[in-house]
């Protein structure tokens, strides 16, 4: 009988995706669905990227160097530098999205068995990495009560072990919309110094800050070997078909080491390449519209949320996204039948549970996360759903 690998079977399926099935469901029913499940921006991409592309002229699609396009990399090095990031384009590996980017990273940096802190609530898709990598996560609470702000120092170091090779944040947060503050930042690098970790930091919403100063890794001087950045162009151009990211860093090794998966996937997406390139020439206000709608947006969420009774919901300072905690028994069972039994004037939304972005088991089974990725009259029919969704649950509490 032939049966399937030990890693396949302990890869998780997406929490954010799984609901999707249930979604085409009540479509085919005629009901409407306010997606605010995934974070896929209805910003449109900008057309002046999008024309690099249509306009590009070449007799062959060839290959590009495995780190990706010299003139490429050159042109992220001007784009780091706008936001006080000092790296030459040979510190940069340009990746098929920013997922490759952490893949990479995890196999470049541990060995099988290793482990990773990560505080939670967390990308749900760290787990499927590193299960590939064949590493460990090691989850760190953090508590919406306390608006997921990083976990002390002494919660960080009970969870050391022999194994711990990394700690990885996601600043600003996917799923919590946090921003972590330099005092934070500072936290993180004490810790780094102190066990002689890897510090990975995922940037990839670093444009979407509200009313805070964005502190990278690669601001913090003193651990620079130990910084992994990874990085994409997905959400900060509307361009997640476009998968394209990068893995920078200043230490020597990792880039060599990097550099040989690398080698061995060939190369990245060429089109994509040319899109980055011309996104680094769009205008310095380009984001100034698209932080101001999005802005708009999370301020509509946020008061109608909390307007909810039973319904807390802190308010995220960057990212495009929110987790609520609900009167509810069982948010899988919610955003279920959110979508399988429930509609309000012919229409319904769907939510993300959040207890697929815990490692702790138990955690987050009242809350969702929802991407306020959708326009303000949208938003504030899909809170029209979601507040009587809540008069009508049997599992209200």
């Amino acid at each position: 009988m032939l049966t399937l690998s030990s890693r396949g079977q302990l890869m998780p399926s997406s929490p954010i995706r799984k609901l999707v099935p249930f979604a085409e469901g009540a479509k085919k029913r005629g009901t409407k669905v306010y997606h605010l499940n995934i974070g896929q921006p209805d910003i449109e991409t900008p057309e002046p990227i999008l024309d690099a592309v249509r306009h590009s002229d070449f007799k062959i699609l060839e290959y590009s160097h495995s780190a990706g396009n010299e003139s490429y990399r050159r042109k992220l090095v001007q784009y780091y530098k706008k936001h006080a990031i000092e790296v030459t384009h040979n510190q940069i590996i340009v990746t098929t999205g920013g997922s490759e980017a952490i893949l990479f990273g995890f196999m470049s940096c541990l060995n099988p068995g290793d482990e990773v802190i990560i505080p939670e609530p967390f990308y749900a898709n760290y787990n499927g990495f590193a299960v590939a990598a064949g590493i460990n996560v090691v989850p760190v609470t953090s508590y919406i009560d306390k608006d997921f702000a990083l976990p002390p120092i002494s919660a960080f170091e009970a969870l050391v072990t022999p194994k711990t090779k990394a700690i990885l944040i996601c600043n600003p947060n996917n799923p919590t919309g946090y921003l972590y503050s330099r005092e934070e930042m500072e936290t993180l690098k004490q810790i780094v110094l102190k066990h002689n970790l890897y510090l990975f930091s995922d940037e990839a919403y670093r444009e979407f800050c509200y009313g805070g100063e964005n502190v990278s890794a690669m601001h913090l001087p003193g651990i620079e070997e130990h910084v992994i950045l990874m990085d994409t162009i997905s959400k900060r151009y509307s361009a997640c078909g476009g998968r394209i990211g990068a893995l920078v860093t200043k230490n020597q090794q990792v880039l060599d080491t990097v550099m040989k998966f690398a080698q061995a996937r060939l190369s990245p997406p060429s089109f994509a390449q040319i899109l980055g390139e011309a996104a680094v020439d769009l205008p310095d206000n380009y984001f100034d519209a698209t932080k101001a709608e999005y802005l708009k947006r999370r301020d509509v969420l946020v008061k109608r949320l909390n307007d909810m009774p039973g319904v807390t919901c802190p308010n995220p300072r960057g990212a495009f996204y929110a987790i609520a905690r609900l009167p509810i028994d069982d948010a899988d069972v919610f955003c279920q039948w959110l979508l399988e039994s429930f509609s309000y004037n012919g229409q319904t939304l769907m939510l993300a549970p959040a207890s697929g972005f815990y490692g702790t088991p138990g955690l987050g089974k009242n809350e969702v996360r929802l991407a306020y990725v959708l326009n303000v009259n949208d938003l504030n029919s899909a809170m029209d759903c979601l507040q009587q969704a809540l008069k009508e649950y049997p599992g209200r509490k």
